[in-house]
């Protein structure tokens, strides 16, 4: 009888072990999986589900020193959403975060009936077109932890501006109601707001543009 009560004593402690495992306290270093900047040690931020130098900071522990960041070929479609007639490739990364990142500045109508559609994913909000606001590619987006942060947007004119991130350009999903209908975004966008056009002095007929943007 006392074999027999031990055993499920035993068998009951293993099952609580397996079944409710103490929480970690783990913290992840450069390259590291993350889903939040929480998870990254030290001054690492978490980019693509990785932890990495912060450009917020200018920290550059997981370089190195290097100032090469990696190649931008590293990002690639993980698979193809067809609409319209026409595919249109995935992607759940961006090219590496930099101090002047390359982009394509698009433009877009945060509010309410905009090109935007459903309401920003940051604060659940529409904007104004004279807000300074943007929405990040998905890889740069991050999983929301670029949520509310200001980022630098210069043009090749040399006129910069300061705007605010407030949703994501999906990379990932589009052609529905949610997405105004319109497909996945490219992995290199800035989709910004009228204001921020406009404060860069560019002709908003042109629709996309080379940019590069960097954490203010």
């Amino acid at each position: 009888m006392a074999n027999t009560i031990s055993f499920i004593y035993l068998f009951l402690v293993f099952y609580m072990i397996i079944s409710f495992p103490p929480p970690s306290n783990a913290i992840s270093s450069c390259n590291g999986p993350c889903s939040t900047e929480n998870d990254c040690s030290g001054q690492l931020i978490c980019i693509n589900g990785k932890c990495n130098d912060d450009p917020e900071v200018g920290t550059h522990i997981c370089t190195g020193g290097s100032s090469v960041p990696p190649s931008d070929g590293d990002c690639k479609p993980y698979g193809t959403l067809t609409c319209g007639g026409q595919s249109y490739p995935q992607y759940s990364c961006s090219p590496p975060v930099t101090s002047s990142t390359k982009a394509s500045l698009t433009l877009n109508n945060f509010s309410e009936g905009g090109d935007g559609g459903a309401p920003s994913e940051c604060d659940e909000n529409y904007h104004d077109k004279t807000e300074r606001v943007v929405a990040l590619s998905t890889g740069w987006y991050a999983g929301r932890s670029r949520c509310g942060k200001m980022v630098r947007i210069t043009a090749e004119n040399g006129r910069s501006v300061l705007a605010k991130v407030v949703d994501e350009c999906d990379s990932r999903n589009g052609c529905d109601n949610d997405h105004a209908w319109q497909p996945p975004c490219k992995n290199n966008i800035v989709d910004g707001s009228d204001a921020v056009w406009e404060d860069l002095g560019l002709n908003k007929d042109l629709g996309v543009v080379d940019v590069t943007w960097s954490m203010a």
